[in-house]
This record gives C-alpha cells, structure tokens and sequence, in this order.
C-alpha cells in the first residue's frame, strides 16, 4: 500500500516540476500507517514549512483515488483554514494525472468547502468537506477525519478555552465511522497543549 502513496507524491511533484524531498516520504508513511494500523489514531507534528499540510492534503487526494466511497473531514481552528485544505485537495484532484475520473461531470458539489467525487452511489456526505471547530458537525460521519492545526493562539490562550477545545474534540468519536482514522495535524502553543493527552496520539 505505501508503495501507491509514494507513486502518487511523486506523480503530483513531477507534475509540479518538483522533487520529492525524503522527510515528505516519512510523512507519507506516518499518514499511512495510521490508515491501516489500530487504532488509527496519530498526531503529525514537524517544523515549520515542512510541508506537512501539503503532503496531508496529497496522502486524502490519494486515499480517494483509492477508495472514492471515503468520507473525509477536515477540521481547523476556523473553518477559512480548513477550507484552504479543502481547496488544496481539489486542486490535486483536477491535475493530477491519477485522477482524472475522480472529477465529476457537472460539479454540483464542487465547491471551496466541500467537494464530491465520482463514486458508488448511496453515501450521503460529500467526499470531503470542512468546518472550524466551533461548526455544526452534528449529524455528519466521517471515515477519515484530519485535524488540521486545532489548537491556535484564539482556542487555546486560556485554560477555559483549552478545557472547551479538548470536549469540543471528544465529540469527533461519535462522528468517526467504525475502523475510520483520525489524524491531528499541528504545533504546541500552550504548555498543556491538547498535543500532550494521551486521547490524541
């Protein structure tokens, strides 16, 4: 399985004119061990420009090249975050060569929040979509949920909004979907980040 990951990061760079560097190899098989391995929980953390949130978006344009029936939730401290992930994922999808009949045809729900791709008809929630931590996530399921930089200066400078922080999360259990993964993506920025509990990693 890491074999068609690290084709597909190396599609998409050639495409891009780029190399692969080799840290983005080990981030990639972070991701995917996650994926595959109980309990399908794990935090990425890496130094700034990294990469991280460019090999993240790359590992979901490729679990839905996989396997299209994938309901994949991405969640950020405030949703314009969480829908920059949603547009990078797009932005995969459209061009990279892979893909191709992933793109639907009218591209109803082709949009900078949420997208869905060509897939088994009878799943009700697009095939990725995004909200802030504060959004309505009642009644949606998700097969794959990334937390993409939840903890940020505005949720986490005070112990209160610490506290509410690590309950608002506890609620992602019952919207993953059984053997779904739950990936957190970020940087410590208080001394008891929500990083350090045993719950998240």
């Amino acid at each position: 399985m890491i074999t068609v990951f690290y084709n597909f990061l190396d599609t998409w760079n050639r495409t891009l004119g780029l190399k692969t560097p080799n840290h983005h190899y080990q981030i990639m098989r972070f991701l995917v061990d996650i994926l595959e391995h109980e309990p399908h929980r794990g935090l990425l953390m890496a130094f700034r420009h990294s990469g991280k949130s460019t090999v993240v978006g790359i590992f979901a344009a490729c679990v839905l090249n996989i396997r299209p029936q994938t309901r994949i939730l991405i969640l950020s401290a405030e949703t314009g975050l969480a829908t920059r992930m949603v547009t990078h994922i797009r932005h995969i999808i459209e061009n990279h060569p892979w893909c191709r009949e992933l793109i639907p045809t009218g591209k109803k729900d082709w949009a900078s929040g949420h997208l869905t791709v060509n897939r088994p008809i009878g799943v009700r929630e697009p095939s990725v979509i995004c909200q802030g931590i504060h959004g309505n996530i009642t009644g949606m399921r998700a097969d794959l949920i990334l937390c993409d930089d939840v903890e940020v200066p505005n949720t986490c400078n005070t112990p209160q909004k610490r506290e509410s922080l690590r309950e608002r999360l506890r609620e992602l259990e019952f919207i993953l979907a059984p053997n779904g993964a739950m990936i957190y993506i970020g940087t410590p920025h208080a001394v008891d980040t929500i990083y350090r509990t045993d719950e998240n990693t």
